[in-house]
């Protein structure tokens, strides 16, 4: 597989929010706003690049019997390191995104590439596949906000554009839901294209 290919599968083919339909908790929980959207988006990013390059190097010397238990340490690792820095350089944004942080151990995002993709690849592979994915959900993240905060608020990375308030409704679940149906149609819709 070409290296251009890892890269661009997370964003088309693999996408894990429009099209594998993987980490849906975060996705419809942090997405009010495209900054949280894009936030999440990168701390998955960084937990999935790393914890990929580490699975990938020790994956062959890893016993077939505790693999996911040592995949999850990793991984669990790395959300750690996310949780301290984001405290200390980012307080307000780890307040905001709160329990969704510690959730990326078991989100199937960072899992499922953990297994099916770092452990049966090397490192360059292994990273550039974190990159592709994780930019995908980044990207799918930061639209849905964006969306929701638009037909919401009336704003746009905190820009208010629209006076007045916008619609609640997307701003809380049901709109979540209704977002990202109507993403996901448009996404497959230009992607078959």
């Amino acid at each position: 597989m070409s290296k251009l290919k890892l890269l661009t599968d997370g964003f088309i083919k693999n996408n894990p929010t429009f099209v594998l339909l993987l980490g849906m908790c975060p996705t419809l929980a942090t997405t009010t706003s495209a900054v949280n959207g894009l936030s999440m988006g990168l701390a998955t990013l960084f937990v999935l690049v790393l914890s990929n390059i580490v699975i990938s190097l020790i994956a062959p010397v890893t016993p077939d019997k505790v693999h996911i238990p040592v995949y999850i340490v990793v991984i669990a690792s790395f959300v750690t390191l996310l949780q301290f820095i984001m405290q200390a350089y980012t307080p307000s944004m780890y307040e905001t995104l709160g329990l969704f942080i510690p959730l990326i151990v078991v989100n199937c995002i960072v899992l499922g590439r953990a297994e099916a993709f770092a452990s049966k690849n090397g490192v360059w592979a292994s990273t550039l596949d974190g990159i592709g994915v994780g930019l995908g959900f980044t990207l799918s993240l930061t639209v849905l906000g964006a969306v929701r905060e638009m037909l919401g608020s009336g704003s746009i990375f905190g820009w208010k554009f629209i006076t007045g308030d916008g619609m609640l409704a997307f701003v809380m679940a049901p709109g979540a839901f209704l977002c990202l149906g109507y993403l996901m149609v448009l996404f497959n819709k230009i992607a078959k294209k």
